[in-house]
């Protein structure tokens, strides 16, 4: 059947292939199975009511359960799906609040992180400004002219006229911190 909000007592006991009036019975026994009603009073089911009516139907019918160990059965099942939700919700807490951290440091440290490397900056080393500006263009090597020994070539290769180096970036760009690298 189509996914919709609501399912009404005909269509989930023709889902089941049983009598609404076991539908019913399970309702009453069940505490887990309280579908809503509409204003003239009938049972309109959830798709999470409709969930849990089918493991109800394959405790009771299939596996051949009685109504109490189905009703402990079901409950066990949802005390585990519980606490395995509950840690993954903390762990998602606690990081989001690391990261928090992390945004605060950075945010405080950005101005203050460069002015403390440049201060601390040996006299020994360049800042990279100035070691890009002493630094010398490298030249690429001339090409060699082909060979006459090959006379089958169609096309006689003519010498090219020496690359002009390629300008260098004046400003190094420095990798991202560990922290910045890992969150965003």
């Amino acid at each position: 059947m189509a996914e919709k909000l609501y399912y009404s007592m005909g269509e989930v006991a023709e889902m089941f292939d049983v009598n609404p009036s076991l539908i019913r019975y399970w309702g009453s026994q069940f505490d887990a199975l309280r579908p809503k009603r509409n204003k003239k009073g009938n049972r309109m089911f959830t798709p999470s009511d409709v969930e849990t009516l089918k493991m109800i139907y394959h405790l009771v019918k299939e596996r051949k359960m009685t109504l109490e160990g189905a009703r402990k059965a079901l409950k066990a099942e949802r005390a585990a799906a519980k606490s395995e939700v509950a840690p993954e919700v903390e762990l998602l807490e606690r990081l989001q609040g690391v990261r928090a951290m992390l945004v605060q440091v950075r945010e405080t440290l950005g101005a203050e992180a460069e002015e403390l490397v440049v201060e601390q900056m040996p006299e020994t080393v360049m800042p990279v400004e100035e070691a890009a500006e002493e630094q010398a263009p490298v030249e690429a090597a001339p090409e060699k002219p082909a060979k006459k020994s090959a006379p089958k070539r169609a096309k006689r290769e003519k010498p090219t006229a020496e690359p002009q180096p390629q300008p260098q970036p004046a400003v190094e760009e420095r990798p991202l911190p560990f922290y910045e690298q890992t969150l965003f």
